[in-house]
């Protein structure tokens, strides 16, 4: 009897309508990063833990890079890229310097998506000030 064709795995692929050119792509509900070169390809993509607070779906740019300090939540954190505010909270990437997950916000109002410690360094390097950031649900 024939087997079965192997099921293709790896990451997700790229969003459609995530824009084009250099960026980074967020899904909303995916948990997911996206980092995309000049050409369109997806270079590196990884899971992100989300604030309690989501971004509207559109496009904005990094507008602030910070390379530590102490979150919302107390936590310390590092390669911290703000590109927004939804709802009187900035929202952005960054990575504990410990490195662990965050725990749950308890009812505070979090715009901090965080990251792998090894993915905020990664996106760290990728975005400077002015990189494009396409948020989609």
């Amino acid at each position: 009897t024939p087997s079965a064709l192997p099921t293709p795995s790896g990451p997700p692929a790229l969003p459609e309508a995530s824009g084009v050119g250099r960026r980074i792509v967020y899904s909303v509900y995916a948990h997911r990063v996206w980092l995309v070169d000049a050409t369109g390809e997806s270079s590196r993509t990884f899971t992100v833990w989300p604030g309690t607070v989501d971004p509207q779906p559109g496009r904005y740019t990094i507008t602030a890079r910070t390379e530590a300090t102490t979150g919302s939540d107390g936590v310390r954190v590092e390669h911290i890229m703000y590109f927004t505010v939804a709802s009187g909270v900035n929202i952005g990437f960054s990575n504990a310097v410990d490195g662990a997950s965050p725990p749950p916000a308890n009812g505070a109002r979090t715009g901090g998506i965080r990251l792998h410690k090894e993915d905020g360094a990664a996106l760290w390097s990728f975005g400077d000030l002015g990189t494009k950031v396409s948020v989609v649900k």
